[in-house]
């Protein structure tokens, strides 16, 4: 069974309901990238930042997964699928997916501000004053901008093996996100789902749709 790995972006998410993570004058529902992105920015106000993931979180429970969530779960019946995601919803979850790598981390997962590694399920608002195991507050556990990226290696190791590497919704401008692409095999099929021209090469077959309008062109192209 051939091995497909799947990269996926805001854009695959955009279509559920949930905001790309900056829009086109830079900011993040009207907020600086770095004010709410960041380990600086959560230094300077927690508060501020608590509240930004909160809304993030509770946006969960109004969204669903969309067409193209569900048809990566179908590719299951024929490929070796692992998905790759940035988003840092549960929607591939709630797919049904069975293999994920989370690069970005998981809003519906508190982590102790002192142990990154002391991870912990939340389907709530993490308050001030809420307290991991060891003592120290709880913080969204998300990757801000400035720190490691923990899950890259595993990443890495999968695309690696890959057969076929199909992209969806990210302008792979984002690193070190982005750098996966360069770990792929020699000469394997490389299919990207974007409407817009923000990734090219020669070598990729680049399919100019939002996700859940690509499905049908996708299914061609793997034979289905």
């Amino acid at each position: 069974m051939k091995k497909i790995v799947v990269l996926t972006g805001a854009g695959i998410s955009a279509e559920s309901g949930i905001s790309t993570f900056r829009d086109s004058n830079g900011l993040w529902e009207n907020h600086d990238i770095m004010e709410v992105a960041s380990v600086s920015g959560y230094n300077k106000n927690p508060q501020l930042v608590q509240d930004f993931y909160n809304k993030r979180r509770q946006q969960l429970f109004e969204v669903h997964p969309n067409k193209a969530h569900l048809f990566l779960k179908e590719l299951e019946q024929n490929f070796n699928v692992t998905i790759i995601t940035q988003n840092v919803d549960d929607l591939h979850e709630r797919a049904e997916s069975s293999h994920l790598i989370h690069l970005h981390g998981e809003l519906r997962k508190a982590r102790s501000e002192r142990n990154e590694n002391m991870i912990i399920n939340w389907n709530k608002d993490i308050k001030i004053g809420d307290l991991a195991e060891d003592g120290s507050q709880l913080r969204p556990h998300i990757v801000w901008f400035g720190e490691m990226v923990p899950m890259m290696d595993n990443a890495i190791k999968e695309v690696k093996t890959a057969d076929i590497l199909l992209v969806i919704g990210t302008s792979m401008k984002v690193y070190p996100a982005a750098s996966l692409i360069d770990y792929v095999k020699n000469n394997i099929q490389i299919i990207y789902i974007d409407p817009n021209d923000s990734f090219q090469s020669n070598s990729i077959i680049h399919i100019k749709k939002k996700a859940t309008e690509a499905i049908d062109d996708i299914k061609k192209i793997l034979g289905l």
